[in-house]
């Protein structure tokens, strides 16, 4: 398959449970797995993976229950860490992670459960400041709930208003935009990326046992609590770096990120 002159090959791998998780690879060089975030699939991450492709065989993937790939009730987080370590193992036994948002949460666990991580790239992962962080308990069944009762526009809406932050006035302004009927097929996995990122308190501790080189990244275009967000997560990781690019919302252009990650992880 080939995407913006670059040619993907597919492929599939089966995780620890037995869910099938479906990836593309392109490019040649050390690998480097994209762990997208909510609103992803491999397909989003592509931009990013042909602008990486000239360093790094790059993996992009659907995480479970998108795209091409299974999806293995009861969700657990460790499930997900275990996708990401059958992909390793496929790349060879070793791979850099750049993660985007949940998928650097996700990213930053796995990498701090021990798996091989050559280097470790983390984009604006959505932790908030204070003890218990910013998000109100109960937010993946509500979520759920309202998947189940074909609800998923409203499930959509709740996501975007009770975990990103966006006005309810400005959803309601997306709600017919082109993009919303894909956010809506992708409204059961959101329970999912509410549970990696729990209430968005940072876990300390648990950062503090990544020893894999790392890098947190965020773009000047995003909220103050994000950019604070990957400053601190950048601060509670032994030995990490923090750099801030010009960007979007939530984004930095692949033309701007792509070298920036390449400088970062191979030096």
């Amino acid at each position: 398959m080939a995407s913006n002159g670059t040619t993907w090959t597919v492929d599939t791998v089966r995780s620890a449970d037995g869910t099938t998780i479906a990836y593309e690879t392109a490019g040649g060089g050390p690998p480097i797995i994209l762990v997208g975030g909510a609103f992803n699939d491999r397909s989003t991450v592509r931009a990013l993976g042909a602008a990486l492709a000239s360093d790094f065989t790059v993996y992009g993937y659907d995480r479970r229950g998108r795209g091409d790939s299974g999806d293995t009730g009861p969700y657990a987080v460790q499930r997900e860490i275990e996708d990401v370590a059958a992909l390793i193992e496929r790349a060879g036994g070793t791979a850099h992670l750049y993660g985007l948002s949940s998928g650097a949460i996700l990213a930053a666990f796995a990498t701090a459960e021990g798996l091989p991580v050559a280097g470790l790239a983390l984009f604006e992962p959505p932790f908030q400041a204070g003890p218990h962080g910013g998000r109100k308990p109960g937010l993946a069944e509500r979520l759920t709930e309202l998947v189940s009762a074909g609800r998923r526009g409203d499930a959509v809406e709740l996501f975007l208003t009770d975990a990103v932050g966006v006005p309810a006035e400005a959803v309601s302004g997306m709600r017919g935009a082109p993009e919303w009927s894909w956010m809506e097929g992708l409204a059961h996995t959101l329970a999912y990326d509410t549970t990696v990122t729990g209430y968005g308190e940072l876990p300390v501790d648990r950062l503090a046992r990544i020893t894999a080189p790392t890098v947190v990244v965020d773009s000047t275009g995003s909220p103050q609590w994000l950019r604070d967000a990957a400053a601190a997560t950048a601060r509670a990781i032994p030995g990490a770096t923090h750099r801030s690019l010009a960007g979007g919302f939530h984004e930095v252009p692949p033309e701007t990120l792509a070298p920036a990650l390449r400088d970062a992880l191979l030096g």
